[in-house]
């Protein structure tokens, strides 16, 4: 029996619709599962600096998430700008060397969707030299290297004004300063801004370094041979950032409560000694 054409019309119409929401549909269910998989993932690659950042990982966050069932793969970086973009573009899920005020920083001059979920300890800033024994024997026109990256540069002469070595401009904000915020400078220091992972290399040439505390470790310095160490304030703690489309889920959840567990804060008595600490942590 023949259908009017009028009727094949609609049926070939009404079969076109199907076609197309079969075919949208797909992408659509393809890409919530991905999603599904990303939330439920269980084998995590995370980030860190050289030294001491790495070692608490590897010695207390690293376990616990073994113990969850997750495969933890950690990742070694000698900079402070190769683990923000490999987080980014996905070779990372998460990463453990940095404060706030520089992840903020970085993830606006890049538009990076890169966020904190968790404060962690850090060996704090110190002074160290080879030349002098304190910052009593200061001398005019001694040299001093500390970080050239803005966060830490600023960080560095914030601990310096701290130590009335040289004095900021009233009203400069402490963790934004450089070099052109100096109000004065009695000492007439030389100031040697460079990449921090480098500053231990130069104390056998300059009179005092201002060395970054995962580097001075990871170089062979003790944190109780630094003439100063600093009392990190809150926006120096490092922080583990992610994605921010993984902000909420299972995995980073409980690679958070990992750094919150009573039992990451006894490996941090038993191995960091010395190490600044949020207050949860205390």
């Amino acid at each position: 029996m023949s259908l009017p054409r009028r009727s094949l019309i609609t049926l070939s119409l009404a079969a076109t619709a199907v076609g197309l929401t079969l075919s949208l549909s797909a992408p659509v269910q393809a890409q919530g599962q991905a999603q599904g998989q990303a939330q439920d993932k269980k084998e995590l690659v995370i980030g860190a600096t050289a030294g001491s950042n790495l070692e608490v990982l590897r010695l207390g966050i690293k376990p616990l998430l073994e113990k969850k069932g997750y495969k933890v793969k950690l990742v070694e970086f000698n900079d402070y700008v190769q683990p923000n973009l490999a987080l980014a573009q996905g070779a990372l899920d998460a990463n453990f060397f940095q404060h706030t005020i520089y992840l903020n920083r970085f993830r606006q001059d890049r538009q990076l969707d890169l966020v904190e979920v968790v404060k962690g300890p850090m060996a704090p800033f110190g002074i160290y030299s080879k030349k002098r024994r304190s910052l009593a024997e200061v001398k005019t026109g001694d040299r001093i290297t500390l970080a050239n990256d803005p966060a830490n540069l600023a960080h560095g002469l914030a601990l310096l004004a701290e130590q009335k070595l040289l004095t900021l401009k009233p009203g400069a904000d402490p963790i934004r300063v450089t070099e052109k915020d100096i109000a004065s400078n009695p000492y007439q220091l030389k100031l040697q801004p460079i990449e921090a992972a480098q500053i231990p290399r130069t104390l056998d040439d300059v009179d005092y370094a201002i060395v970054n505390g995962n580097f001075a470790i990871s170089s062979g310095l003790k944190l109780s041979e630094a003439l100063v160490l600093e009392k990190t304030p809150e926006h120096y703690l490092l922080v583990v950032a992610v994605k921010g489309r993984d902000r909420d889920a299972p995995w980073t959840r409980d690679l958070a409560q990992a750094f919150r567990a009573p039992e990451f804060k006894s490996v941090l008595d038993k191995n960091f000694p010395g190490y600044s600490r949020p207050d949860f942590l205390q």
